[in-house]
């Protein structure tokens, strides 16, 4: 869910040129692919920040007001361009991959113009998704913007200076939410402004954004050492702390008091009809919120007899609350001193896994991978995640564990399975293989879409058993929690936004069929209040991935090859679940 970019260029020949012959698929291909590259180029343009994310380094002074009048009409008219463009192609006489190109683009194009309907830019950021929160991971020096040539040095100064004119229109935005009746919930708001405030510092050098002069390169000049320490000190205390300040005084002052006391988006006028359009938008799906809502009691019905069938083979005597209760307290799941042997732990798993998952997938990425903490300024609200690694190779993927204290991390949290979906085989496989296959045009190497990406990750969770994890069955336990998470998602977040639930009702729906801490299922729950939809993917994808795989080994029996299945499955990279399917399917019936 980024969006960041600055200037539109007129696309030139490439968008108008015409098919000099028509009856040639050679010809229309080899056109068809300058679009495509010439799409990318300006779509980076507007998205510099993708640029920087995605390791190309050209746009890394650039920081876009994104929430401008200006900038949404030039993103709009980009978007219908380019669409426009596509129907001078016939995708039935382009070859298979351009042909996956053109209904992959053509999806993006229409979904991004469906989403200028509405005011999107009157919420511009909360509690886990914002820029002024990327701006301190890439300003810290240990993000995605390199700090390693006087020009990188910079480059940063430079793209600091936008940050408060970025600023000054969010707050124009959030002002005319206001007045629209579009607002934030007040649970969300007062998470927000004390990250704000955080970053307010009287000394630079206690400064987050102080880092790349605490790391300055050993080659550097005398001269260019003390020149960038002290324009870093001054952009700090000029342009840094007055702009937090500022956004961090806003947001308790004048917005809190009119944020919103409901927890979902139909309480807003239009935000049924938003709503309807971010569970298309993140779950590339025509389902409706309903069916999806129907899913998830299903899911949520089907899981808990697995855990109650784990519980009983444990010998545990109570219900599924107490057992959840026991998982949650008793001091054998807390075992770690130390952030550093929770890391090692995560390592031990991916080794204990390594045999079966050479089986499993014959093509591997040549990406480097790492583990690491969190950084403190943001693990108290982050979740573990995977941050991509660069396309090159220099930058490894990194799988981000948050540790606020290790004597409290619980190992049946499900430890196992997170580490299959945020780093092997799941987001570290799909999004480096993708980034890594240089014959699929750009947009798709680092484009996603959430359903398949999420979708992925969460079929890698059920891969557990196959490659030797799960033994232990507090572990398994562990995964059934984290699939229970995934299809209690589908209930709450479509009962948040459609059905009125309360913040506090979703939290206890939440906790009464999982075993989570009231902080960890609050920190879940505000998640879905401030980013509608986006926790619906997960399922979809999954759900459609274990679909077809069931559908296959059953049409192809013995020609089922697993690892050609998950070949298959990675190797064209993203794209909307409509036309993964039929792609699959495609390739289904090659084997048969």
């Amino acid at each position: 869910m980024k969006r960041i970019a600055l200037a539109l260029i007129v696309m030139g020949a490439v968008v108008g040129c015409k098919q000099k012959d028509k009856g040639t698929a050679a010809t229309g291909n080899a056109q068809f692919n300058k679009l495509c590259a010439q799409y990318y180029e300006d779509y980076l343009k507007l998205n510099p920040f993708t640029a920087t994310y995605n390791g190309d380094n050209r746009y890394n002074d650039l920081l876009p007001n994104d929430g401008s009048v200006a900038y949404i009409q030039s993103f709009k008219k980009f978007d219908q361009q380019y669409l426009d463009s596509l129907t001078k192609y016939n995708p039935e006489q382009l070859s298979e991959n351009d042909k996956l190109s053109f209904n992959i683009l053509k999806d993006e194009l229409e979904t991004s113009l469906e989403g200028f309907n509405y005011h999107f830019e009157y919420l511009p950021f909360n509690q886990m998704f914002a820029l002024p929160l990327t701006m301190g991971q890439l300003g810290s020096g240990t993000g995605a913007q390199p700090f390693k040539t006087v020009k990188d040095y910079n480059n940063w100064l430079k793209r600091l200076t936008a940050f408060s004119v970025w600023a000054d229109t969010a707050i124009g935005n959030f002002k005319k939410g206001a007045a629209a009746g579009i607002v934030l919930p007040k649970a969300l708001v007062v998470k927000m402004y004390p990250q704000m405030l955080g970053m307010v510092v009287t000394d630079p050098k206690k400064s987050l954004f102080y880092g790349p002069i605490d790391s300055l390169p050993k080659s550097f000049s005398a001269t260019d050492k003390q020149k960038f320490t002290t324009a870093y000190s001054e952009a700090i205390l000029n342009v840094i702390v007055p702009t937090y300040k500022k956004l961090g005084n806003f947001l308790k002052n004048e917005y809190l008091p009119k944020a919103r006391t409901t927890s979902g988006y139909s309480s807003m006028p239009g935000g049924t009809a938003m709503y309807t359009y971010l569970v298309k938008q993140q779950t590339t799906t025509t389902k409706t919120p309903e069916e999806i809502y129907q899913t998830g009691l299903k899911e949520v019905a089907r899981i808990h007899g697995l855990m109650d069938s784990i519980k009983t083979a444990t010998g545990f005597k109570g219900n599924l609350q107490a057992f959840f209760e026991y998982m949650k307290t008793d001091p054998k799941f807390t075992p770690y001193k130390t952030p550093a042997l929770i890391l090692a732990a995560f390592d031990n798993i991916h080794k204990r896994m390594e045999p079966n998952l050479k089986k499993m997938f014959t093509h591997v990425p040549k990406t480097p991978f790492e583990i690491r903490q969190t950084e403190a300024f943001r693990a108290a609200s982050a979740s573990a995640e995977y941050n991509q690694g660069s396309a090159d190779g220099k930058r490894p993927g990194i799988f981000y564990v948050p540790i606020l204290d290790a004597t409290k991390f619980n190992t049946t949290s499900g430890m196992e399975s997170l580490f299959l979906h945020e780093a092997i085989p799941g987001h570290h496989y799909q999004i480096s293989l993708t980034q890594e296959n240089t014959s699929l045009p750009n947009f798709r190497r680092f484009g996603g879409h959430n359903a398949y990406i999420e979708g992925w990750a969460l079929y890698c969770e059920s891969l557990g058993k196959e490659l030797g994890l799960y033994t232990d069955p507090y572990q398994h336990m562990g995964a059934l929690g984290d699939e229970m998470l995934r299809a209690v998602r589908l209930v709450v977040d479509v009962a948040i936004h459609t059905k009125n639930m309360t913040r506090e009702q979703a939290i206890q729906y939440m906790m009464d069929n999982e075993a989570l801490s009231k902080e960890y299922a609050t920190s879940e729950i505000e998640r879905y209040m401030g980013i509608p939809a986006q926790a619906l993917g997960y399922k979809t994808g999954a759900m459609k991935i274990r679909e077809l795989r069931n559908r296959y080994e059953k049409e192809l029996g013995a020609k089922f090859n697993l690892a050609e299945f998950h070949n298959q499955v990675l190797k064209d990279g993203s794209m909307p679940l409509g036309v993964f399917e039929t792609k699959m399917d495609a390739w289904a019936a090659t084997v048969k």
